[in-house]
């Protein structure tokens, strides 16, 4: 009897000082110094622990009456934790409906018009639309004039790191090189191959909605999208009117938006760990940059592979949306909306960037997901502690539009994008579901996903290991800035 519940927490030791090991060599790679710190300290314990054990047995410190039912005890408490923390908990049923799981009330389709980004990009102020824009909304006049006469979306670029960032600035705008190549229009829904075109107005390429899944999905995922997810279109997610104006269409703006596809196929595109470690630093806006391009290069092959098909699909990436990216990828099964207004996924958290194809062909959608993400966001809150413009609400889940969510101040949010000349991404480095898809990371995230008291321990222990408020870490040597020696 002894000897088989010494076997059991020995097994048990070891396995979590393995996990432990397992930790603070991904900590090390990851370059996490206090990380690192930490999980030594706890596998030296754990190793302790061990020795400890197996010394006190071999000396037959466990053979007497007390010793088995001390043995015992540790035994069934080991057990009684790992149930309790490893244990499905209820579902929350609202991730499970997507995105409409969370109405709470009327809904009306944004006006993207109303939009801060298409604000500042898209609006000359000698222009009719100004004119007539602003007459409808003069609260909002002097604060964008000012904001505008800063520069474009992100200001002057790389302000924080300026001188010793420019070669990273260079770099970003590089990166923005390839979704304005495959811009030229206003939005891009291609006409089939010429090699096919006589053959396609006869007939279109017959498909089975399951052989068109596999082979679209199959097809995104070898250009390069680390996650892809189909999905209904909701018309509800549909923008209003047009406010985006990229090539002088200026009789686009203001249009409504009716779109007739059915189907949304999205793609995630995975942001490197390392770049949104810099945040709010010039690399982090690099791999933005670079993962907006890699969107716009998947949805543009993506969209023609549909129309060499014979049937209608749109590419919406960096300079073209239809629709709000982040509840359609939620309704595709992609992840979760989190407190910080971004898509978290259980693989990359909220390190992604979002494209999409919308088209008439039928596809066989993907269900919502629930991974704990509402429950998590809402112990959690290290994103609007760590928010530089304290645009993130520490407060709970209110209905706005009709929608119960958690409202980003998208202004003081800009205005800070303004300010440093990059798009942030602090929230998103410091959100704890960001870290490394390692496997100890991703023991973690499986018990996140399933159970609440894992979501309230990994919490706490995110505080400790990476601390409250974690610092900016240095970026690949090519992507450094400042003076090198």
């Amino acid at each position: 009897m002894v000897t088989i519940l010494a076997m059991i927490f020995t097994a048990g030791l070891i396995l979590s000082a393995m996990v432990g090991m397992a930790f603070f060599i991904s900590s090390i790679r990851e370059k996490e110094k206090r990380a690192s710190i930490f999980g030594g300290i706890q596998l030296l314990g754990m190793i302790f622990l061990v020795i400890g054990f197996l010394s006190l047995y071999s000396i037959g410190v466990f053979n007497s009456g007390v010793g088995v039912f001390i043995l015992a005890f540790l035994v069934s408490f080991g057990l009684v934790v790992a149930i309790l923390f490893c244990r499905r908990t209820s579902p929350n049923e609202k991730a499970l409906k997507g995105a409409k799981g969370y109405i709470s009330g009327e809904v009306t389709r944004f006006d993207e018009r109303d939009h801060v980004f298409a604000r500042n990009r898209s609006l000359p102020e000698n222009s009719e639309q100004y004119a007539e824009y602003y007459q409808k909304h003069p609260e909002l006049k002097n604060i964008d004039s000012k904001r505008r006469a800063k520069g474009g979306p992100i200001g002057r670029p790389g302000a924080i790191d300026s001188p010793g960032g420019d070669a990273n600035v260079a770099a970003i705008l590089a990166c923005l090189s390839m979704p304005h190549f495959l811009s030229t229009q206003d939005k891009y829904s291609p006409e089939p191959h010429m090699a096919l075109k006589e053959k396609l107005a006869q007939k279109k390429v017959e498909i089975s909605p399951q052989e068109a899944t596999i082979r679209l999905k199959g097809y995104a995922k070898a250009l390069g999208a680390s996650l892809v997810g189909i999905t209904k279109i909701n018309p509800l997610w549909i923008y209003s009117h047009r406010a985006e104006i990229f090539n002088n269409n200026w009789e686009d703006w203001g249009k409504e938006i009716n779109l007739n596809h059915t189907y949304a196929i999205v793609c995630a595109e995975e942001m490197n760990t390392d770049m949104v470690g810099s945040a709010p630093h010039t690399p982090t806006c690099i791999e933005s940059m670079l993962n907006y391009s890699k969107g716009a290069y998947i949805t543009t092959q993506l969209a023609g592979n549909i129309a060499n098909l014979g049937y209608s699909a749109t590419a919406n990436h960096f300079r073209h949306y239809d629709a709000l990216m982040v509840p359609m990828a939620a309704d595709a099964g992609l992840g979760e909306v989190g407190r910080l207004g971004y898509l978290i996924t259980k693989k990359y958290g909220p390190r992604v960037r979002l494209s999409m194809v919308t088209t008439d062909l039928e596809l066989i959608e993907d269900k919502p997901v629930d991974i704990g993400v509402e429950d998590f966001c809402r112990i959690c809150k290290k994103c609007a502690v760590c928010c530089p413009s304290k645009s993130i609400s520490h407060e709970d889940m209110t209905v706005t539009n009709g929608l119960l969510r958690w409202k980003l101040d998208a202004q003081s949010c800009f205005e800070y994008w303004g300010k440093v000349g990059t798009d942030c991404n602090v929230c998103m480095n410091v959100c704890p579901w960001s870290h490394a898809d390692t496997l100890p990371h991703q023991i973690i995230k499986t018990l996140i996903t399933r159970n609440k008291l894992s979501r309230k321990l990994f919490n706490l222990m995110d505080d400790i290991f990476y601390g409250k408020k974690p610092r900016p870490k240095p970026p690949e040597r090519w992507a450094q800035f400042g003076t090198w020696e």
